[in-house]
């Protein structure tokens, strides 16, 4: 090879995947190379992973550099849109309603956020139309989404003078000189996390009254260019209303409030009241169940991962004895078939999280026989032979209840031919509604990732890394087997702490410094230590104020109930 002086390249090549390269100027944008480049995707291209870290298309391309498409059918993708959909939506709002504000209040599962106005008054069936047909008028127009850097002193001056005073307190504290906005038509704000180039990408949305507000529905990332039907879900829509109206009563409405607290002294005041409000839920639903007795003998448990389905289980059955009811539970691991009759996913990998994995026509016949007085020989799974073997003599007296946890606890088909009346059903999950701002949601999801990498660092010897990795295909069961049966449940229980996230801040930071640069977790971990900055870490010598039996304590140690079974007997 011969070195030998040539001219200053005045161009850029972008390579992707197929092997092609494209060039041009220096400066042009990823979007432009990604037209070039035409590559066959699901859904829509609106951002691109350059050099291993996220980029949004608008980025002009100084160097050479190795382009990886992000599109609507991924997280990082799904992410940009619903954000870049929800500005469109409060530029639009802006316009046409200037004395009040639309606020972002928590998602929908079919696909949405539900908003309402700051005066929580509904809008007038022409003012929604109004809203949608301005969306549509900027998507027609093609309007560029712009960043704007601006001094932080200027960012607050215009927060506080448009009565923005969440965003004005949340920034306040912010230690670099400057602040990036986003402008559309217009109107400025603040939103965590990228943006696409301009309007025309956000062609694929509706607007429908829900409650006392209105859901703005985009597609899922499942099939990232239709919308889903419309489904109702009251009962957790009033989870999420019972809790936002519990943090404004508690003063804590947003994530500012809560670093106030922190920072003042009140910090064991506020673990206590949550803690308390996790009491009174549980209490209640002892109670609930106590009042169904003795029609009701089984009680079953779901929820997705990290949502605290243990602690709460055993927390449960103490609340159950303290009415007399004692908890036998039953283990639906033992119920494996055996494993070559396991279903396999497309991977070809043993699917463990089907209920086809499970002996539904066993277990269902044993429910009964035991709700019936009989006695059973319960199987035992060995999962070193993966095969089911025969287990001891089983029978429960009248003053007992089965508890059955686990991710197919709300599954109509587990309890086939059991009264509907002997059965009281509960799901758990962490309902996050401590929001950034009013436009800034703090999704459910990144909660209880934050759960599991602290958990998994601790209890499991899993990198963050490993654990982001497994992510997905985590979310791709919780969507399949759990979530649709949600709606069986009696009653939902929210198992997220109002202070939680100073706590996993200090735990889960460090772990997440050590996902190797470059690499696609390293992408995902960027993004939850960029939201992790917003809060501040728990006080020295707080984490003693946590009780021992907190489910928080699940997933950072510490708990008392780590080995308590109190039904086993």
């Amino acid at each position: 090879m011969t070195i030998q002086p040539t001219t200053i390249r005045q161009t850029v090549q972008a390579r992707f995947a197929d092997g092609r390269a494209f060039e041009g100027p220096i400066g042009t944008t990823i979007e432009e190379f990604i037209n070039a480049a035409d590559l066959p995707v699901n859904g829509r291209i609106v951002a691109a992973i350059m050099n291993g870290k996220l980029r949004e298309l608008s980025t002009p391309l100084m160097t050479d550099a190795v382009l990886v498409p992000e599109t609507t059918a991924g997280s990082d993708g799904t992410r940009i849109y619903r954000r870049s959909l929800s500005f469109l939506m409060v530029a639009a709002a802006a316009e046409l309603f200037p004395d009040y504000t639309i606020t972002i209040q928590h998602s929908m599962p079919f696909g949405g956020y539900y908003c309402e106005r700051d005066d929580r008054k509904q809008l007038t069936d022409s003012e929604l139309s109004q809203l949608r047909q301005r969306m549509n008028e900027l998507v027609a127009a093609k309007l560029p989404i712009k960043q704007v850097k601006i001094p932080l002193d200027e960012a607050l001056q215009f927060f506080r003078a448009n009565g923005d005073l969440e965003k004005a307190d949340l920034f306040a504290r912010r230690r670099k000189d400057y602040l990036t906005l986003y402008e559309l038509n217009g109107v400025r704000d603040y939103f965590h996390g990228f943006m696409v180039p301009n309007t025309s990408y956000l062609d694929v949305f509706e607007l429908r009254h829900y409650s006392d507000g209105f859901i703005l529905q985009f597609p899922r990332r499942q099939q990232p260019r239709v919308l889903q039907p419309f489904e109702d879900e009251p009962i957790l829509a009033r989870v999420f209303q019972e809790y936002d109206d519990w943090l404004s009563i508690i003063g804590v409405p947003n994530i500012a409030a809560l670093n106030r607290i922190l920072g003042n002294g009140r910090t064991q005041e506020i673990i206590l009241v949550a803690e308390a409000l996790h009491q009174r839920q549980l209490t209640a639903i002892a109670g609930q169940i106590a009042s169904r007795r003795p029609q009701v003998k089984l009680v079953m448990i779901s929820g997705p991962t990290s949502a605290g389905k243990t602690t709460f289980s055993k927390r449960l059955a103490i609340q159950l004895m303290a009415q007399g009811i004692y908890p036998v539970a039953i283990g639906m691991d033992n119920y494996f078939v055996n494993r070559d009759e396991t279903p396999r996913d497309k991977s070809g990998d043993y699917d463990y999280e089907s209920l086809d994995a499970v002996d539904v026509a066993l277990f269902s016949q044993h429910l009964r026989q035991l709700m019936a007085g009989e006695t059973i020989i319960q199987p035992v799974y060995n999962f070193h032979t993966g095969q089911r073997e025969v287990g001891s003599e089983l029978s429960i007296p009248s003053d007992h209840v089965i508890l059955i946890e686990g991710i197919h606890g709300l599954n109509p088909r587990l309890v086939e031919g059991v009264p509907p009346e002997a059965i009281y059903r509960i799901f758990i999950s962490a309902f996050t509604q401590l929001n950034l701002d009013k436009h800034n949601r703090v999704p459910t999801t990144d909660t209880r990732l934050l759960r599991r990498i602290v958990r998994d660092a601790a209890h499991r010897g899993y990198s963050a890394a490993d654990t982001i990795a497994r992510w997905p295909s985590v979310r791709r069961g919780e969507k399949r087997y759990i979530f649709p049966n949600q709606n069986n449940a009696d009653v939902f229980f929210n198992s997220a702490l109002v202070y939680e996230l100073a706590v996993l801040k200090k735990l889960a930071q460090p772990l997440l410094l050590q996902v190797e640069p470059g690499t696609p977790e390293r992408v995902e971990a960027n993004r939850l230590l960029a939201f992790l900055q917003w809060f501040d870490p728990m006080p020295n010598g707080s984490m003693d104020f946590i009780a021992s039996d907190s489910i928080i304590r699940e997933f950072i140690g510490g708990s008392i109930l780590q080995n308590y079974e109190p039904w086993r007997r």
